[in-house]
């Protein structure tokens, strides 16, 4: 990869993480009152009438409204629908550290599938960064013997679901514009959303909830919008396990926002994600 697009990977990552992060803190306020569909229903709403706004005032934009793969828009949708839907369960089945543990194998399925789905090659900096980045994710989080659990099953599903999206991702960014992946990735889930709501479910919001809405809203969209571009940038193998850099970072918000405590595990697993990602930066940028 040219030194550039080494770059600009990092930078829409480092873009996707934080709104990422966001997201997460918009989310634990507005849990109290709103349902997870609720919540993603008022995000993917709002993501269309952001994007409809910025087509009407920006005309090249426009093109993206008429997909030229629809049917791999519907499957990555459905998917990734599914996928949210299955973590979200899970988290009712397994311990949170086991769920994130397990759902933290994605890059591993990513590492695997794009290989013979996406023609990108497995040198040692990426393999290394795999590695080192799922070792420091089991370190910070732990799982203990309740990952064998039959639960579990569904949470491997979920992260190969995940890593399906990230790959089908990749593939749209070849032909589809980022605006058209993000209109229709908020066109084709707010009704799946809605089908799980009911009521007129806005009226629950009171003035307290703006600046979460708000969040969430704003956080959602410029997360996936700084996501694809990252897939556009670079390939698939070398983006994904920069996603685990996503653990320290809410363990800090958590610590920070929350008081939730910080131990010794989880600088040691930073550490190995960080020395991991540095040294497949290190060799991407020394081949380039």
């Amino acid at each position: 990869m040219p030194h550039r697009s080494i770059l600009a990977v990092v930078l829409w990552m480092s873009g996707a993480l934080v709104s990422f992060s966001a997201t997460a803190v918009a989310v634990r306020a507005l849990a109290p009152t709103f349902s997870v569909f609720e919540m993603l229903a008022v995000r993917n709403a709002a993501g269309i009438a952001i994007l409809l706004a910025f087509a009407l005032f920006k005309p090249e934009l426009r093109p993206g409204l008429k997909p030229r793969r629809f049917k791999l828009h519907l499957l990555r949708n459905v998917l990734h629908f599914a996928g949210t839907d299955g973590w979200a369960f899970g988290l009712t089945l397994l311990p949170l550290a086991t769920v994130f543990a397990l759902e933290f194998t994605t890059p591993v399925w990513v590492a695997l599938l794009a290989i013979p789905l996406l023609n990108e090659r497995m040198n040692r900096g990426r393999l290394v960064a795999v590695v080192l980045g799922f070792a420091g994710v089991l370190v910070i989080l732990r799982p203990g013997l309740e990952t064998l659990q039959p639960a579990s099953l569904l949470m491997l599903g979920v992260a190969f679901t995940f890593a399906v999206v990230a790959i089908l991702t990749k593939r749209l960014t070849r032909t589809e514009s980022t605006f058209s992946i993000l209109f229709f990735m908020n066109l084709l889930q707010l009704p799946m959303n809605l089908l799980f709501v009911e009521g007129a479910f806005w009226l629950k919001a009171g003035p307290s909830h703006v600046l979460p809405l708000i969040g969430i809203s704003l956080g959602g969209l410029l997360a996936h919008y700084c996501l694809t571009n990252a897939y556009r940038c670079g390939d698939a193998i070398m983006v994904v396990p920069l996603d685990f850099l996503r653990i320290p970072l809410i363990a800090f918000v958590g610590w920070q926002l929350y008081g939730e405590p910080l131990d010794l595990y989880v600088f040691l697993g930073s550490l190995c994600i960080i020395i991991g990602i540095l040294y497949s930066l290190h060799r991407e940028a020394k081949t380039a």
